[in-house]
């Protein structure tokens, strides 16, 4: 007589268990449903007396908690799969636009502001600083003084 043992090929989807041959997230989801859901059917069965009604009343509270309990796709919980649903359906634009970042673009406005800020500054320097000797800048003109020159400081100092 011989007796084989199936070994699962991958072994990625084996889980272990923890309880009565269930996993320790579906003992936490039946605990948590039968903390729900056992009250929800002392209390239906009280308010009306048919405990078909209260049994009705108590599984439509439990079900989503052995849903998230048991239902897994593709390696997904549940929570994930709905968490990727909200996410995609609300959450994200529908229409994405398709937008590429161009570098040379970017060092081609570079270089135009550099050289528009570079003909700015000549202009500034031609204006205030950029004169002939002899002729008074437009600063000395209004304010009627003159630059000393360095002949000037030798005359001073001299003195």
């Amino acid at each position: 007589m011989e007796s084989y043992i199936g070994v699962p090929r991958d072994l990625t989807k084996v889980k272990s268990k923890v309880a009565f041959n269930l996993t320790k997230r579906q003992l936490v989801c039946f605990s948590l449903a039968a903390m729900i859901g056992v009250p929800v059917y002392f209390f239906l069965k009280k308010g009306s007396g048919n405990t078909g009604a209260a049994a009705m009343g108590m599984m439509s509270v439990m079900m989503p908690l052995f849903f998230f309990a048991m239902y897994e796709r593709n390696g997904e919980p549940l929570e994930v799969m709905l968490f990727h649903f909200i996410e995609w359906e609300f959450l994200r634009p529908k229409i994405r636009i398709y937008r590429t970042d161009n570098d040379y673009a970017l060092l081609e406005k570079l270089a135009e502001a550099e050289k528009e800020a570079e003909h700015i500054v000549r202009k500034y320097k031609k204006i205030t600083f950029g004169v002939k000797k002899g002729i008074p800048n437009s600063y000395e003109y209004r304010s009627g003084r003159q630059k000393k020159t360095s002949q000037d400081h030798e005359k001073s100092d001299s003195e």
